[in-house]
């Protein structure tokens, strides 16, 4: 179970246990299950997630961004720079067994000073699971229309690429092992089961507006409003909006898209023959997995991955 795609701790944790209670009395949750909620740091207290605790929930992802004030505020984030490790610790401390901090790095104004202050936090704190993304510019948005008057300077890959090298070297000095390309956990059991189960090609049903399912290659979405969605509930009618039946080409060019990005890689079986080779020579790929019959990024293949992923979908 992932309550996410939002901020579902905007709703009260004993209303957030009920959806989860409601959930297990209709269909069952299997022993064990991983029970994620993502949050603003601001959005929750010790109080809070004790209460989510004793419902259930087991995981949680909060959305840290960065450490640096000024990154905070370039990114329209209301938090202050010490909240989310702060309440990571307040997660562990109320029994969560796993605890996931987010950074996005190349926002135009971070230093790599703000960087690796930013990782340090991170560490600090004693989270099991780090998620580190560039910074992706959506149409719309404020800070896309600042960079469009000049304010401020659009992301640099280069820069990308040195935050992310910066990233694996603390990660993996304290103990982080990368299991997808922007993913990294202590452990196997601390890795999200959640987003691997997309990045497998896996089931899921998702619930809420705007809502995405994926179930035996048919994939459906839900009307986006919530007011929307609530009257197609009450009107007895499903909220779902549009299909799509995936075709075999289809299935097989997104589970390379994502299974080149995991640590475990795909066979080579499943690729181009030529791309994967040219990757090899270039030094994008394990050597030791290639002769094995997998195809597995190197580091510098995962600074490249959308370049390998391009060149050995066929």
């Amino acid at each position: 179970m992932f309550f996410g795609g939002g901020t579902p701790t905007l709703l009260s944790a004993d209303d957030l246990g009920r959806i989860l209670n409601g959930i297990d009395e209709t269909w069952g949750l299997a022993p064990g299950a991983e029970i994620t909620t993502e949050a603003n740091p601001e959005s929750v207290d010790p109080s809070y997630l004790r209460t989510l605790r004793r419902h259930g929930f087991n995981r949680i992802s909060l959305g840290m961004q960065s450490a640096a004030p000024t990154v905070l505020r370039i990114l329209d984030r209301k938090h202050t720079a010490g909240r989310a490790p702060q309440a990571a610790l307040e997660a562990r401390e109320a029994g969560f067994e796993h605890v996931n901090l987010d950074l996005i790095y190349g926002t135009p104004g971070e230093t790599a000073e703000d960087f690796d202050a930013s990782l340090r936090a991170v560490i600090g704190a004693g989270v099991d699971h780090v998620s580190a993304y560039s910074l992706i510019v959506e149409d719309g948005t404020r800070m896309a229309a600042r960079m469009r008057r000049g304010e401020i300077p659009y992301p640099s890959d280069d820069v990308a690429a040195d935050r992310y090298l910066a990233a694996e070297r603390q990660l993996s000095e304290a103990g982080f092992g990368w299991y997808e390309v922007s993913n990294w956990a202590t452990s196997d059991e601390a890795r999200c089961r959640h987003n691997l189960l997309y990045w497998t090609g896996a089931d899921w049903w998702g619930l809420g507006p705007g809502a995405h399912s994926h179930v035996g290659g048919v994939r459906w979405w839900n009307v986006k409003h919530p007011t929307a969605y609530a009257q197609r509930l009450e009107e007895g009618v499903s909220p779902g909006l549009a299909r799509e039946l995936l075709t075999s080409e289809d299935r097989h060019v997104e589970d390379v898209m994502l299974r080149v990005r995991l640590r475990e890689g795909i066979g080579l079986d499943r690729v181009d023959q030529v791309g994967a080779k040219q990757a090899l020579a270039n030094g994008l790929l394990d050597v030791t997995a290639y002769e094995k019959g997998r195809l597995e990024l190197t580091l510098r293949g995962r600074l490249l991955a959308d370049a390998v992923i391009r060149d050995v979908v066929f």
